[in-house]
């Protein structure tokens, strides 16, 4: 497993924690890879109730980091290294919680959304700028978010890339507690262990019959969502925004039809 996501066992919680500070915790595949690793060791090991990402307290992730995902998704989007873990995410057996300091843009934002509970430090920021990177959402949040939200704040989100703090997630349903950023991390480890120390096979059945109504629809929509996305990474206007970001520029969208 990478050194940028690191692991450590509290009693029965696993601690998955995205390491790579110099670049706002940015995700590379290699890092991909050791998200997914972490859930399938959660799975498969009955020591483990209970899983718990963090970042630091400055950053959770602000999101893709665009130089490795420049190239695109090669092959089938389940077995790629996104794909192993948005897929095992969202159909793990076993409680998932997070607990959000600072960005938390693109999967940063997505992946809460599998999460059975959120924490979020005061300092947090959510965005999910899939539309103006020439991209499109992922994460079944296309399917999620007009379920939770309705249709037009789902497209106010998720058309504009709208950036939105703590308090209106908070206000939108979308995470448990704010926190300050300091005691974010221990106040989601104190309710991992609280859900470690509960009825393992009644926690997962409960958490099993809350997915039950849109777990064949999610797991459609994320591979619809993957298709997708790995094309409009070959997209004419994916490589204007990416060379745009890299320029720090505004992108120039206008020559596109």
């Amino acid at each position: 497993m990478t050194n940028l996501i690191l692991t450590e066992q509290h009693d029965r919680v696993l601690v998955v924690r995205i390491n790579r500070p110099e670049r706002k915790n940015a995700l590379t595949h290699a890092m991909y890879d050791g998200l997914a690793d972490a859930l399938m060791e959660a799975e498969q090991d009955s020591a483990i109730r209970c899983t718990l990402f963090t970042g630091n307290t400055d950053c959770f992730t602000a999101g893709n980091d665009l130089s490795d995902f420049a190239d695109g998704l090669p092959g089938d989007f389940e077995e790629t290294p996104v794909g192993r873990f948005l897929f095992g995410l969202a159909n793990a057996s076993k409680p998932v919680v997070a607990a959000v300091n600072g960005p938390a843009v693109g999967i940063g934002t997505t992946m809460l959304m599998h999460c059975d509970l959120v924490f979020a430090g005061d300092n947090a920021r959510f965005q999910m700028p899939f539309a103006n990177l020439g991209l499109c959402p992922e994460g079944g949040s296309s399917l999620l978010l007009p379920q939770w939200l309705g249709r037009v704040r789902a497209s106010e989100l998720l058309m504009l890339g709208t950036r939105f703090s703590a308090e209106d997630a908070d206000r939108l349903g979308l995470i448990n507690r704010i926190c300050p950023p300091d005691s974010t991390e221990t106040t989601a480890l104190e309710v991992c262990q609280q859900l470690a120390s509960q009825p393992p096979a009644a926690i997962r059945a409960t958490k099993q019959l809350i997915n039950r109504a849109t777990s064949e629809r999610l797991n459609a929509t994320m591979q619809a969502e993957g298709r997708l996305f790995a094309d409009r990474l070959q997209s004419p206007e994916a490589a204007e925004a990416f060379a745009a970001f890299a320029e720090k520029r505004t992108p120039d969208f206008s020559s596109f039809e």
